[in-house]
């Protein structure tokens, strides 16, 4: 079977459609030898408990771990200015826990990340990516959080950037 026969995504997008429901958000990544989706699908209230009776079916049928719940919608974070911070570094334990921690310290959300080790091809060192958005206060001092932020990584060896997000 191919990967794409084998992904979830397409069986539950169908279910999704087919309950009524509008499918609002989706994550799909690849981890390992598995597919992990989050999906967020809105509706009324009639065609959301259809959507969870098919979602109950689709974990026998297919043979799928899911989770699902009811949740509420977010609430406005127009006080958070959105940043993107890369990071690239030889692998080393820890290395996300600090970047994590020294965000958490300041009240700055992780809104998403993504983070993968790989072999560099030209020397085979391994190495350590990470993409991450963060939600920044907008009463932060923004220039001494990006040196604070560069100083930590200049302290642990990572080549990063801090940059407003560009849409």
């Amino acid at each position: 079977m191919t990967p794409a026969a084998r992904s979830p995504l397409l069986a539950l997008v169908k279910r999704i459609a087919d309950s009524g429901c509008n499918l609002v958000d989706t994550r799909v990544s690849t981890v390992g030898a598995d597919v992990s989706l989050v999906l967020l699908a809105q509706g009324p209230w009639d065609a959301v408990a259809k959507l969870e009776a098919a979602l109950a079916r689709a974990g026998r049928d297919e043979e799928l771990h899911l989770v699902s719940y009811r949740t509420a919608p977010r609430a406005p974070q127009s006080h958070l200015l959105p940043y993107v911070v890369e990071v690239v570094a030889a692998d080393k334990p820890g290395v996300l826990l600090d970047i994590i921690e020294f965000f958490a310290r300041r009240s700055i959300t992780v809104e998403q990340l993504t983070s993968s080790r790989y072999r560099a091809m030209q020397t085979g060192a391994d190495m350590f990516s990470a993409q991450i958005t963060i939600g920044i206060p907008s009463e932060a001092h923004i220039a001494a959080l990006r040196d604070d932020f560069l100083e930590l990584c200049d302290g642990l060896n990572l080549d990063a950037i801090m940059d407003p997000m560009k849409f």
